[in-house]
């Protein structure tokens, strides 16, 4: 076969060389030891946690090496394509903290190595599938779909391996003359890569999470380019890595199957390989037993479900950091606040088995990291929230700023902040208390306080209640109103002798609470009163009487 003679029928418009497209695309003016990493995300409109888990790995390896971190979308599979799936990658991405140096955006391509969308860049492709036909590495295949179900039908009866190959690989030596007069024939076909490996054979690629992995070669036939002139995923993301020039492939678990042929085709082309570096699965406990996340299962798998629910990007970063780095909790408690931007990340660090995502752990995460915000930051966040999610929170919030923010302030810059907000879809329900309009009882009243006594204590804390009083004088006279009605003043000497005590200053307290929040666990009575105001406090104890 004159494979040169082959390349020309196949590609007879490509007067480019691989050398011409390396010369395009110069080596990056970068400093020593820099990562150069990428997304890849496929436009099928589903932004996953998987997707922002990746990118986070990419973007610290990249920009704490002082590297390139970049967007490369991955659109060969047209049939999967949803219309708008690439604006809802970019401003997912944009929402969560991932800022991309160049790549693929809104409004089309930034930088010097696009285009950054697949589809875009066939002609590119092109050129490498003539070089491997040119070196015997790439042939025709005209087998139908009907030919390759019986094929592998055969196959599984004779418990061989499926795929196409040796023998199987029925196109794989067919002459110029026939080849020609089929394609002539207007016969459709793909591009194959001829594989020269061996099943008994094994080789060694480096992981940059795993290590040294020793693998089965690939000796199996695969598409290069499908009948429409469109690479695989195989193809087409290592000449992309090579001319863009990728340092690290962060990916997924599920594609460490396909090792083999990937670096069999850098090593063929004469490319340098990557360093490939597969995350674990992200899993979750279901009963005893751990399960990986499902798209069908799970709504927080979805990246959309921590915009809808009001989770802050920073909340989701913190997290996230906790289960990719073994050592990210142990540097946060000796650096509480710090910017996540100082903390060194390593893929040394990282685990490779099941990557266990444990929402009730990401929540306490959330509450952590929104309590040391300031107010004004916490109502900016949650009214650009609600302003798209619930608009009529939003008319709450708004229609006295202050006051709103006084409420926010509630606990909070202080050296043990409460810790009462989860999300600001959560903010609404907390936070209702504080408006007439949603206000309601929630809670039952503390059971050492019966309905009679409950009754005198409000009518007598009504009659002494001065919102000139400071918090000690306030509490002082409520102390006093509970040993009047034969309560503790103190907790520890109802604990101590129960039985003198119909109950303690706890339950007084948790009268109060209640009649003036709608729970008995809400921030500081005195400074929650003195935010309400006289009219609404005297209102609500009046009408619980």
């Amino acid at each position: 076969m004159d494979y040169n003679k082959l390349a020309n029928l196949l590609f007879p418009d490509v007067t480019e060389t691989v050398e011409d497209l390396e010369k395009k695309f110069p080596k990056r003016e970068l400093p020593e030891g820099a990562n150069i990493t990428r997304i890849g995300p496929s436009p099928t409109g589903f932004v996953h946690l998987g997707n922002l888990y990746n990118a986070i790995i990419g973007e610290r390896l990249a920009h704490q090496s002082n590297g390139t971190f970049y967007l490369r979308i991955e659109d060969t599979d047209n049939k999967r394509e949803v219309e708008g799936a690439v604006n809802t990658i970019i401003t997912s991405m944009d929402y969560f903290g991932i800022h991309f140096d160049e790549g693929a955006t809104a409004d089309g391509d930034n930088g010097a190595y696009g285009p950054y969308r697949q589809r875009q860049r066939k002609d590119i492709y092109h050129v490498v599938a003539k070089k491997l036909v040119e070196m015997g590495f790439a042939y025709p295949c005209f087998c139908s779909e009907d030919e390759l179900n019986t094929m592998r039908e055969k196959q599984i009866a004779d418990k061989v391996d499926y795929g196409y190959y040796g023998e199987w690989a029925k196109c794989r030596n067919l002459d110029f003359e026939t080849v020609k007069s089929r394609i002539e024939a207007g016969e459709p076909y793909v591009l194959r890569f001829r594989s020269q490996g061996d099943s008994k054979n094994y080789i060694n690629v480096f992981d940059g999470i795993r290590g040294d992995l020793r693998v089965q070669e690939n000796y199996q036939d695969f598409v290069l380019l499908k009948s429409d002139g469109i690479p695989t995923y195989h193809f087409a993301h290592a000449v992309d890595d090579h001319l863009m020039q990728t340092t690290h492939v962060v990916r997924g678990e599920e594609w460490l199957a396909t090792l083999p042929i990937h670096a069999q085709l850098f090593d063929t082309l004469g490319f340098k390989r990557p360093v490939y570096c597969h995350t674990a699965t992200l899993m979750k406990m279901d009963g005893e037993s751990k399960r990986k996340l499902s798209k069908r299962h799970d709504p927080e798998l979805a990246l959309a479900y921590y915009r809808e629910e009001g989770y802050i990007p920073k909340a989701v970063w913190e997290y996230l950091l906790t289960v990719l780095n073994s050592n990210f909790e142990e540097w946060r408690i000796a650096n509480p606040d710090a910017p996540i931007s100082e903390f060194q990340f390593t893929l040394k660090k990282m685990s490779s088995s099941g990557a266990l995502f444990d929402l009730a752990k990401f929540n306490d995460i959330s509450k952590d990291v929104l309590s040391k915000l300031p107010a004004d930051e916490i109502y900016e966040g949650l009214t650009e929230w609600a302003k798209e999610y619930d608009e009529e929170f939003y008319n709450l919030l708004t229609k006295d700023k202050e006051y709103t923010l006084k409420a926010l302030s509630v606990g909070r810059g202080i050296p043990k902040p409460r810790k009462d907000l989860v999300s600001f879809k959560q903010a609404k329900d907390f936070l209702s208390f504080y408006y007439n309009e949603t206000f309601k009882v929630e809670d039952e009243y503390p059971e050492r306080v019966d309905a009679e006594t409950r009754k005198i204590l409000i009518e007598k804390y009504v009659e002494t209640l001065d919102f000139n009083d400071d918090q000690e004088t306030w509490f002082g006279k409520m102390r006093d109103i509970g040993e009047s009605l034969g309560y503790a003043g103190k907790p520890k000497d109802f604990k101590k002798n129960p039985e003198a005590y119909k109950g303690s200053i706890v339950d007084i307290s948790g009268v109060l609470r209640v009649a003036i929040t709608g729970r008995q666990n809400a921030p500081d009575l005195w400074e929650v009163s003195q935010i309400l105001g006289k009219e609404t406090v005297l209102n609500r104890l009046n009408n619980m009487k």
